[in-house]
């Protein structure tokens, strides 16, 4: 069965749990409290009104491409045309898009651990091989050119700011790995889903170095709108109607109310405010977690903190279970995002106002002190 090689999500197994608790605190899951521009949700009224229920074309509305493909020559002066874009039920079908047309049956996907879980999942499901690629504090939890070597890849994916650990690839490195993945013939997959989420350093894209290379984003994160299930991906020009097959027959479209209510997610004015609030909450707790266990790194985007506790445990997975029955604090533990001593870590999200988190370090630091 496709199914047999995959994993849960632990992640969502872990907020079905938390439900059972009126007072649980939530650092597990990364999906942001707050929501989205005012003219967003003007714009899904209106589409309501309107009667906005039937099917797009599978590429999507053409008028919500166009604004892509402002997007990105506005943030990384980078040329795109519309076709090239296709809307897709959350970056998940993003994904299957971009795994079909760059990977055969039993393909080799190079992934790096720790990694968002649903990659390697998606590549079971679809019988092909992740190949993992151990990363670490070490060398700031990017893959390098001397990691590829040896590996034969199809493909590599990278995500950049990164599921768990919140870094970005450097311009120099990600140049080099896009340029060597082209010499090799091995296809480039970046998912770029927390651009915008970006705190201090400068995030590129993967197509400033390769107008080939397969480019996922979507609007659950910036965009504040998880719910809505709406992302897109970029491929290249001689792979548009191979894409859209896909589409066609996969899902047919993507949710066609997301998409109109898209069409005003790029509201400058409104997006700084939210990334200066996950800022401050970024700020925030990297101080209060970094007085309590180790943490690797301040992370430069997205909106987790990757927290070593072997302090405290040898199996994180065994301490979020004790964290969540006990206190009800949820948090995800490392072993969702690989094998590269992940049962050392916890991810945190910071996705909850100040208050909400600051009533978890306070039961997280009772527990431990009385545990001591």
């Amino acid at each position: 069965m496709r199914c047999e090689k995959m994993s849960s999500f632990i992640v969502m197994d872990i907020v079905k749990e938390a439900k059972k608790y009126e007072d649980a605190i939530h650092f597990e899951i990364g999906q942001p409290d707050l929501p989205p521009s005012p003219l967003v949700k003007k714009a899904l009224h209106k589409a309501i009104d309107e009667d906005r229920f039937s099917y797009t074309e599978s590429h999507g509305l053409y008028q919500l491409r166009e604004k892509i493909v402002e997007h990105y020559k506005k943030e990384y002066s980078v040329e795109v045309d519309p076709s090239q874009v296709f809307l897709t039920p959350g970056t998940s079908g993003a994904f299957l898009i971009a795994y079909a047309l760059t990977l055969k049956h039993a393909g080799r996907l190079g992934l790096s651990d720790p990694s968002y879980p649903c990659y390697k999942n998606f590549a079971h499901f679809m019988s092909i091989n992740p190949i993992f690629m151990p990363i670490g504090k070490h060398d700031d939890y990017q893959l390098h050119v001397k990691d590829l070597k040896d590996k034969n890849l199809d493909a590599l994916q990278i995500s950049s700011p990164a599921n768990p650990t919140g870094n970005i690839y450097t311009s120099e490195n990600l140049k080099e790995l896009v340029e060597y993945c082209d010499k090799k013939d091995i296809s480039f997959i970046s998912d770029e889903l927390y651009h915008g989420l970006i705190y201090e350093q400068k995030v590129n894209s993967a197509l400033e170095y390769n107008k080939n290379a397969y480019v996922i984003n979507g609007f659950s994160k910036y965009y504040c709108v998880p719910g809505n299930r709406l992302g897109w991906v970029i491929v290249p020009k001689n792979r548009i109607r191979d894409a859209e097959k896909i589409a066609q027959n996969l899902f047919i479209s993507a949710p066609t109310l997301s998409q109109y209510g898209a069409l005003e997610a790029f509201d400058d004015e409104y997006l700084s405010k939210i990334r200066e609030e996950f800022k401050t909450r970024r700020d925030y707790l990297f101080k209060e977690l970094n007085q309590i266990f180790e943490v690797d790194a301040k992370p430069d985007g997205a909106f987790y903190l990757w927290v070593d506790v072997s302090k405290y445990s040898k199996d994180s997975f065994v301490f979020a279970k004790e964290l969540l029955d006990t206190i009800h604090v949820a948090t995800t533990p490392g072993i969702d995002f690989g094998n590269n001593e992940t049962k050392k870590y916890l991810r945190f999200a910071y996705t909850r106002e100040i208050g909400h988190m600051q009533e978890g370090i306070d039961r997280i630091k009772k527990y431990l002190f009385k545990k001591s």
